[in-house]
């Protein structure tokens, strides 16, 4: 293992072990927030621009992952139809509202936006119209990033119910490469998963407690197919991506 290799595995863990401590309150408010969503036969929707819609990805039909969840995914939004205007899109006002609107959310739905920045147009507009039609916002950000940028403008943090910080530099890479002014090493993705697959974990614990976790299978166990086809049918009238 190389010294920069070292460094990066040494600093990521070392993230995940301090914000074990410093989220456990938030994260168990957010656990609370999509529990109460939960027994109210509520969907729990994901939102990301860039790199952060790859938490969308990470919950949407997932083993061993709760079949409430909703991906918002527009490629537009995304990386692999054009990164360049992508970046556009989500500086961009006004473009959120009508692909929100697509999705269906009502009162009582969870939505959990992440941006690290957390001062772009995009995810402050989805959590705006979140709000105004009674879902909670849950926000996975960085609050030293989007301080050090926000310049006045409104961010994320401002607007959520819940806000997870996930404590990272302006920039997001971790490592410097001595001499040269630059870093590598981005982790807010490592970290973001790791955040939202605990909190996800510690709801599914508690609705189990009843016998009504709805957690999907990997689709080589046993059983998997019936179980998973059961889940399918009942979430897909509120998941388009199913």
């Amino acid at each position: 293992m190389t010294d920069i290799t070292d460094a990066y595995f040494s600093n990521l863990i070392g993230r995940l072990e301090e914000l074990k401590q410093t989220l456990a309150e938030p994260m168990a408010q957010a656990a609370a927030v999509i529990l109460d969503a939960a027994h109210g036969d509520k969907r729990v929707y994901v939102f990301g621009t860039g790199h952060s819609h790859m938490l969308a990805e990470e919950v949407h039909y997932r083993a061993g992952g709760l079949a409430f969840t909703v991906p918002v995914l527009v490629g537009s939004a995304m990386l692999h139809e054009g990164a360049v205007i992508s970046s556009v899109y989500e500086r961009t006002q006004g473009l959120v509202r009508p692909m929100l609107e697509r999705y269906g959310m009502q009162p009582g739905d969870v939505i959990i936006i992440a941006s690290n920045s957390g001062v772009n147009a995009a995810p402050i507009e989805a959590a705006d119209y979140s709000r105004e039609i009674g879902a909670k916002v849950i926000a996975i950000t960085s609050i030293a990033y989007s301080s050090a940028i926000a310049n006045g403008r409104r961010r994320l943090a401002d607007v959520a119910d819940v806000v997870l910080d996930n404590g990272l530099p302006p920039g997001d890479a971790v490592i410097d490469l001595e001499g040269t002014g630059l870093r590598v090493g981005p982790v807010s993705t490592a970290v973001g998963v790791t955040v939202i697959n605990a909190i996800f974990a510690e709801v599914a614990s508690e609705l189990s407690k009843s016998g009504d976790a709805p957690i999907y299978l990997s689709a080589n166990m046993p059983g998997a197919a019936e179980i998973n086809q059961k889940l399918v049918k009942k979430y897909r009238p509120r998941n388009p991506h199913l």
